[in-house]
């Protein structure tokens, strides 16, 4: 809710089915108003899921793919700048995850987390540096719903700070979130207050951060399956820092 749909581009997004692969199109204008685009695809053959093979305009290219050899289990490689082979393993309320990193072969993470009765989930997560032959990082986290409360705890930097995150959806049309960070060095520090009002003519986002930035955006689906959002900031009340964004997906 604090971070989804705000922006300050201006973009156009098209995704389009043709039997079995999926093609997407994503253009954004830049700020001397060139336009730049990714064109991805999605697709499967014989058990092998490309997740996302895409080209941009500054010739980058992205691979992504996955497979599930049994069960539960699921193998997977991203490839960019970088180059990842990862497991995920999923059993009833148990989810847990490694990566490699197979280009430089730097550094190993894994996750896990374990979902319990009443709405509780706990997991962990630690980075292992193969060059430093020693822990890179780990960190610990917590979330538990309950109605229409949904709170989570997360630790970073070593387990040196702690992240606090509320929602909580007071009816059907209205939500207020909250996102907080807590250390020795600084015990509160607000980092967003925000919420999400349901209106008849669209969903209407706002925030505002410890910054003093304060955002808001509208989420319209103008047809079916076009979603437009429109989306605006500025730093108290100086208009000279305003800035917008818009963006049309189909």
């Amino acid at each position: 809710l604090l971070n989804d749909d705000y922006t300050s581009k201006v973009s156009l997004k098209c995704k389009k089915g043709a039997g079995p692969v999926t093609v997407t199109i994503d253009t954004t204008r830049g700020s001397a108003g060139a336009l730049s685009s990714k064109v991805g695809t999605k697709f499967s053959y014989a058990g092998l899921s490309f997740d996302k093979a895409q080209l941009e305009a500054n010739g980058s290219q992205t691979l992504e793919t996955s497979m599930s050899p049994a069960p539960g289990l699921k193998l997977s490689f991203k490839g960019s700048k970088g180059a990842d082979l990862g497991a995920t393993y999923k059993a009833g309320n148990f989810c847990g995850t490694a990566k490699l990193d197979v280009k430089d072969l730097a550094k190993i993470s894994s996750s896990g987390c374990m979902g319990f009765a009443g709405g509780l989930a706990v997991g962990g997560d630690a980075s292992y540096s193969l060059k430093d032959s020693s822990l890179s990082a780990f960190n610990m986290g917590a979330s538990y719903s309950h109605g229409p409360l949904f709170t989570a705890l997360t630790t970073g930097s070593k387990m040196s700070s702690v992240n606090v995150s509320m929602m909580y959806k007071v009816n059907s049309d209205i939500t207020i979130a909250s996102s907080s960070t807590h250390s020795a060095s600084k015990h509160y520090d607000v980092l967003a207050v925000g919420g999400l009002y349901k209106a008849s003519f669209g969903d209407v986002k706002a925030k505002v951060g410890s910054n003093g930035i304060v955002c808001a955006t509208l989420v319209k689906e103008i047809v079916p399956k076009v979603k437009v959002t429109a989306s605006g900031s500025i730093a108290g009340i100086d208009t000279s820092t305003f800035k917008y964004g818009l963006g049309v997906s189909m």
